[in-house]
């Protein structure tokens, strides 16, 4: 193939071409790349323009990098990791809240934090945050879950020696409380932090699939606020749809 001849910068141009080849199957997903020898040859152009473009293609998560190995064209995603998001009662009062046969990787870490509640703008107050970081055994998917407990939460209860109490036990003390819960969640995806690609072990360009769940009680009180961080190239949220009347929720509120 002769020199690149598409306006722009050269290594857009390398790049653009590259892309090309990709998208049209030429470089099939899994295959390692041409090496930078034959990617020179191929189109006439210097080293550093041909590591730029592998670098332009590496950000938009076509190429990907495995160290001591050489660059890679990007295999299709393996088959999606499902969280259930639905929190379910049984008749005995327990909570269920989708992590059921998730496995922990890594013991809780517990530690003291400010962070402002509920649905508008607040102040930030004091609240214990635990984090874990779970697998799915299926998929091998990691999920970091984070806990917020304000304080005024674990006041009284058992929360204040253990804040690492698991989520759907926290939910059956709140109640056993007198609280009648609700929760509200967002769901959205976001570039990954430096410290949650690690943790999470994301390739290159994947985005993080964040969703935020706030535990409400009596008087629409936040009670509890819980995160989830996971692959967003590999993860979908599923969610149990249901109807309430505004009437029925103006007495949830109150």
């Amino acid at each position: 193939m002769g020199e690149i001849q598409r306006p722009g910068a050269l290594y857009r141009q390398v790049a653009a071409a590259i892309r090309d080849a990709i998208l049209s199957g030429e470089f099939e997903p899994g295959a390692p790349l041409p090496s930078e020898a034959h990617l020179i040859d191929r189109y006439n152009v210097s080293r550093p323009t041909v590591r730029n473009a592998i670098a332009a293609l590496r950000a938009e998560g076509l190429i990907e990098v495995i160290h001591g190995k050489g660059s890679f064209v990007r295999s299709a995603p393996p088959s999606a990791f499902t969280m259930d998001r639905a929190v379910s009662r049984d008749a005995e009062g327990a909570y269920a809240i989708g992590t059921e046969g998730w496995q922990l990787h890594e013991e809780p870490s517990i530690y003291r934090t400010s962070v402002a509640f509920g649905e508008e703008q607040e102040p930030e107050e004091t609240a214990f945050g635990v984090d874990r970081l779970w697998v799915d055994p299926d998929t091998g998917v990691r999920i970091a879950h984070r806990t917020l407990i304000p304080f005024r939460t674990a006041e009284g209860t058992e929360l204040e020696q253990a804040p690492d109490t698991p989520p759907e036990k926290i939910y059956a003390l709140l109640a056993e409380a007198g609280h009648k819960l609700r929760w509200t969640e967002t769901a959205r995806a976001r570039m990954p932090l430096p410290d949650e690609r690690t943790t999470l072990q994301l390739p290159d360009a994947t985005p993080v699939l964040h969703t935020t769940r706030t535990t409400y009680g009596r008087k629409n009180a936040a009670l509890l606020r819980e995160e989830f961080r996971v692959n967003g190239d590999r993860a979908q949220a599923a969610y149990r749809i249901t109807t309430e009347s505004t009437r029925q929720l103006r007495a949830v509120r109150d």
